[in-house]
């Protein structure tokens, strides 16, 4: 088992927005934001489904956590090949609202104003896109690491959204509860462990516990995809004939993850899990023809599985109007 062990390096990196590398125009076109702003939202039907992508911002940390298993070399020619920068991996942060019969499901609930910088406007961009925070019906948190589960608390360390059911999968709660862990763990996780732990025990959520399989809403269901974390989940939504599987981070990376299955990254706690893990959703995406959502994939982070051999291609979808 590979042990999730970040680098002191890796942590204060994450600690502070991180300027973009600028690299020569032969490499790739370094595109930068405009000044008013792009879109933080985008919603579309899946059967009967109405399910919209909400941003909570992005994430910029060290591009040398990816593919820690495979030669840096090879991992930064990678990169660059895909016009990516080989020292900043900057990802998007893409939540998904499931409105599907009587239920509004919201997956994750980001990082609140207590992680980057960059991350956090979760809550403002639900409003932005036309949904009431309060008609949110049930909450599943994929896993508990910050960009995640620390935005579930307001600034007053109360739920943001007392009225919904939070879920969680059991080993994952288990995890993150256990006793001594925090004292366990190098230095530079014990702010993740008290993070989770401070969440998880926040004033007003009242929670359900899930395993594999378990249904949320009509058809709305769990499914375990341990490796990243031990308990994470993903969620596939299924309406009229049609399914989508909300990834989590079980694949973090729309390149990598499908041309290099068997890489895994430094926030991996269990590398040889995240692979066979990755290796069986695209197996069963591509063959069932599922569409995905990568939370972590650019914005808004929807698309399919092609298999090309021993590899795959991620294939985002043709959007409609």
């Amino acid at each position: 088992m590979t042990v999730f062990k970040p680098s002191r390096r890796d942590l204060l990196s994450m600690a502070a927005v991180m300027p973009a590398l600028t690299l020569p125009v032969a490499a790739r076109a370094n595109l930068g934001a405009p000044m008013a702003g792009n879109p933080s939202h985008f919603s579309f039907m899946l059967g009967e489904a109405k399910l919209t992508v909400v941003s909570d911002g992005h994430l910029e940390t060290p591009a040398s956590g990816l593919g820690i298993n495979a030669d840096p070399a090879e991992v930064q020619a990678f990169l660059q090949s895909y016009f990516l920068s080989p020292e900043t991996n900057y990802s998007h942060t893409n939540h998904i609202v499931i409105e599907l019969g009587d239920a509004t499901v919201l997956v994750d609930v980001g990082s609140g104003s207590r992680f980057l910088p960059t991350a956090g406007d979760l809550m403002a961009n639900l409003e932005s896109a036309g949904i009431d925070a309060g008609a949110i019906t049930h909450v599943v948190i994929t896993h508990a690491h910050p960009d995640h589960i620390w935005g579930i608390r307001d600034d007053f360390d109360e739920a943001i959204l007392p009225d919904a059911q939070f879920v969680i999968g059991q080993v994952e709660r288990d995890f993150w509860m256990q006793d001594g862990l925090a004292s366990s763990v190098p230095t530079e996780m014990q702010q993740f462990v008290v993070g989770a732990v401070n969440s998880i025990e926040v004033e007003g959520a009242d929670w359900t516990l899930v395993s594999n399989e378990q249904e949320i809403a009509p058809g709305i269901r769990v499914i375990d995809t341990p490796g990243h974390t031990p308990g994470h989940l993903s969620v596939v939504v299924e309406s009229g004939g049609q399914q989508l599987i909300a990834l989590g981070d079980s694949m973090n990376h729309a390149y990598m993850n499908f041309a290099h299955p068997d890489w895994f990254n430094n926030f991996d706690m269990d590398g040889d899990a995240t692979v066979a893990t990755r290796k069986r959703l695209l197996d069963m995406a591509a063959a069932d023809r599922m569409a995905v959502l990568g939370y972590h994939f650019p914005f808004p982070g929807v698309g399919h599985v092609r298999k090309e051999g021993e590899a795959y291609r991620f294939v985002p979808a043709m959007w409609q109007w």
